[in-house]
């Protein structure tokens, strides 16, 4: 199941914003969609912004905790100076040769292993380096319909465009094809063709790219084809491989040249409409067929049998023959959804006569569901949860593993209730955890307890179904309304400012002249992790002091150690705040006259009224103390 969140892509956004990278983005998307060739990249990936934007990335995601071969993980690459690192990097660059990396086998639903292969984490921050550059260039270029690993997509978006072809379009055929070991057998020469075709013609980049395909896989050896999952570049790879496909499928039919040129309108959303060339292509003898990817599961719908009979041959062979794939047999055939189901994305999908057109024909409706593997796999993960409930790890409070319950049942709510008929699923999954709960915990659950949460009070307040267990609420896992999967909208676009609007808006409260400053101005002899922090600061506290909600100005500014290094602290964004210069002298200030200056400065109404009534050298002491513990200061 996917499980890319829409926060996460919007954070990438404004970490662009912030190292004044988009622009450069923006003009190699804009550029790669005027077919220009692009030579001279190497001098983008090895810029300033782009590798401090690199580390910002990779700082937040859960896999940089995860050592390669060397041991070292993210702690390690934030303790580095900022200039010591963009050196680093750059003279690694020059004669680029990967560090080994490290296999992981992650066991698979069907108890089979997938094999993940982690690069080091110096590694990774240097294939981060080099996908925010490739990555707009390959975005210019990808197909509507590939919906996987890519900003702004979802599997949500998949599956609104597969209903729509079976619903709205009346395509009751599929071609599922599964590909064997897709990433153990990427060949690299025709990935490195293909990116090459793609308009990225940096010999150097290439030779870069195909040192990180050949990086050795400790106690393995070295890799002839495929492409490692659990690199960072690697899904992007993947996309490239697979695009020709996509575009292949949809030249069958989508888009087609045509002697005539039909009319063409523009919904309001900004879609392109060829109702008219499609409705004349079915008077034809072509074979009408629509492709839905994400990642390597792809669907191609088709109206007629014969069709999909067709396309199941040629797309076995064209597999074969341009990517050197093949397919598995037994998990590949041709489906129809009148009499049977489809999986996708750990969705079930056939359609049901409901009634007639209004032309006199039957229609029918998507009936959609949790795959019998999903299901099983939910309802062993439900009572591992509710076993911890009942034997929490901590004795005195099972608080932690109802909070882990209620993470877990949201997510599964979230991504399933795109299924029609999700309610009938998650009904027996009730039934489940009624059981388990009067087996395990009859002691512990009642039907009131502490105030409701506010994202369970949203969602879940009026239903009749809610327990507390330890007096803490758990969510009714069988109260779950269908949602409707909606379409990715056509103006939404990471790499044009009409894209981006809601992120500009969001950022307006800020100055971003002055946060674009204070990356290009880094603090010297400070950690690549406190610089990186302090413009999280400025954006987090909307560009005001932290004491005095003050406009913060540059050079009149300080990044401030709420516990200070001396006495144990770090560089991490919990213990840092930005404050003003008059605040920052106030805090380490130790003569009385001093303090009581700033004290009068300042004027703060918390300081007033911490020390109102109070005589003036011992008023200023207490205010300072009582600031010092407000912010989180610590002394001897």
């Amino acid at each position: 199941m996917p499980t890319a969140t829409k926060e996460q892509k919007v954070q990438k956004i404004r970490n662009a914003e912030y190292y004044d990278f988009q622009g450069v983005q923006d003009t190699l998307y804009t550029q790669s969609k005027e077919n220009k060739v692009f030579r001279k990249l190497m001098t983008i990936i090895l810029s300033e912004e782009n590798i401090m934007l690199a580390y910002r990335n990779i700082k937040k995601n859960v896999g940089s905790h995860t050592p390669g071969v060397d041991g070292k993980t993210i702690k390690n690459l934030s303790k580095w100076q900022e200039d010591s690192l963009i050196t680093y990097i750059r003279t690694r660059l020059k004669h680029y040769i990967p560090q080994p990396v490290r296999r992981v086998e992650i066991p698979k639903a069907n108890g089979k292993t997938r094999p993940l292969g982690i690069p080091t984490i110096m590694d990774r921050l240097i294939q981060q380096c080099v996908l925010q550059v490739m990555e707009p260039i390959c975005e210019a270029k990808f197909h509507e319909r590939n919906n996987g690993f890519r900003p702004c997509r979802s599997a949500e978006h998949a599956i609104a465009q597969v209903y729509k072809f079976v619903q709205r379009s009346g395509l009751h055929f599929v071609v599922d094809i599964d590909i064997k070991g897709f990433f153990d057998n990427v060949q690299h020469g025709k990935l490195l063709k293909q990116l090459w075709q793609m308009g990225i013609r940096d010999k150097t980049l290439l030779s870069i790219l195909s040192a990180m395909l050949k990086a050795e896989v400790a106690e393995i050896g070295f890799p002839e084809r495929g492409t490692p999952q659990g690199g960072i570049i690697s899904p992007l790879l993947a996309n490239v491989v697979l695009n020709e496909l996509d575009w292949w499928i949809s030249s069958q039919w989508e888009t087609i040249p045509t002697h005539h040129q039909y009319a063409v309108t523009i919904a309001p959303n900004g879609t392109a409409s060829r109702g008219k060339t499609y409705r004349a292509l079915q008077s034809t003898q072509l074979k009408e067929c629509w492709i839905v990817r994400y990642a390597d599961d792809f669907k191609i719908l088709c109206r007629k049998r014969s069709d999909a009979v067709k396309l199941f041959a040629a797309t076995q062979q064209w597999l074969k023959a341009r990517l050197g794939l093949d397919i598995s047999p037994e998990k590949s055939g041709i489906v129809n959804l009148k009499k049977h189901y489809t999986e996708f994305l750990g969705i079930k999908i056939r359609v049901r006569q409901k009634g007639k057109k209004a032309n006199g024909s039957l229609g029918y409706t998507v009936y959609s569901g949790m795959t019998d593997k999903a299901y099983q796999a939910m309802k062993s993960k439900v009572q591992q949860h509710t076993r911890a409930m009942a034997h929490p790890a901590d004795t005195n409070d099972g608080s932690r593993a109802v909070d882990a319950y209620n993470a877990y049942v949201l997510g599964i709510h979230n991504y399933y209730r795109i299924a029609t008929n999700i309610t009938l699923d998650m009904r027996k999954i009730a039934f489940l955890v009624k059981h388990e709960l009067n087996a395990r915990l009859r002691r512990y659950t009642q039907k009131s307890g502490d105030k409701l949460p506010s994202y369970i009070a949203e969602r879940y307040g009026n239903s009749k179904m809610l327990r507390y267990v330890y007096g803490r609420a758990l969510i009714p896992i069988g109260y779950l309304k269908h949602k409707a999967p909606i379409f990715k909208p056509k103006k939404v676009n990471r790499y044009t400012p009409e894209g981006r609007a809601e992120i500009h808006k969001s950022l307006s409260c800020v100055n971003i002249s002055i946060l674009r400053e204070m990356m290009r101005n880094p603090i010297m002899d400070r950690s690549v992790e406190y610089n990186d922090n302090r413009l999280s600061l400025y954006c987090g506290q909307m560009g005001r002091c932290y004491v005095t909600k003050q406009p913060l100005e540059l050079g009149h500014m300080h990044c401030h150690h709420r516990i200070p290094r001396h006495f144990g602290g770090d560089d991490k964004y919990g213990n840092l705040v930005l404050v003003t210069d008059e605040v920052h002298r106030l805090l380490h200030a130790t003569q009385p006259d001093t303090i009581a200056h700033y004290m009068l400065k300042l004027k703060h109404h918390a300081l007033r009224q911490i020390s109102q009534g109070l005589p003036a050298h011992q008023a200023a002491d207490r205010g300072q103390r009582s600031l010092r513990q407000w912010i989180g200061h610590r002394q001897r």
